[in-house]
């Protein structure tokens, strides 16, 4: 095997402490895309036990990925839905209808990885502020669609996910 005589130059790396992320509603803007180089966007989220969490939808831009850190989380992809734990993890390809919710009595605390890296902090900010004001499924799903997320609150395999 041989290695390069010379070292390419490189950019800096990029270092984010919690302490200093944005934080829109129960998502932190970990590392969005535009701090990293747009390749992907990290966001730590949680789910509140009882709360419908995410209603099904889909992106037509990006994938997007969970990693449980704990709680019980359940994602549906397409017509299944798996209710995930600590260190578990589920990718949503591109297109791909989904959603989630924290399944039992602990709050539910998960990242979520978009790829490539979408401005999805826009979306979560315009939500917690909709949903601050009391908008309606109209008014959101409207935002929803200028971000790339087409909502389908009445996706048949929604009823059938984990109770709340």
């Amino acid at each position: 095997m041989s290695f390069p005589t010379e070292i390419p130059p490189s950019a800096p790396g990029t270092y984010r402490f919690r302490a200093d992320a944005e934080q829109a509603g129960p998502a932190i803007f970990t590392a969005p895309g535009d701090v990293v180089g747009g390749g992907f966007g990290l966001f730590e989220s949680a789910a509140t036990p009882g709360r419908i969490g995410a209603v099904p939808h889909y992106h037509q831009g990006f994938s997007e990925s969970f990693w449980v850190i704990s709680g019980r989380l359940g994602v549906m992809s397409g017509t299944e839905w798996r209710v995930l734990g600590s260190g578990d993890f589920a990718h949503v390809p591109v297109n791909g209808v989904h959603a989630f919710r924290a399944v039992g009595d602990e709050l539910a605390r998960f990242l979520i990885l978009f790829v490539p890296g979408a401005p999805r902090e826009e979306y979560f900010r315009r939500l917690a502020e909709l949903l601050g004001r009391g908008a309606g499924p109209a008014e959101i799903d409207a935002m929803a669609r200028e971000c790339d997320q087409v909502n389908l609150r009445d996706w048949p395999a929604y009823q059938d996910g984990p109770e709340l």
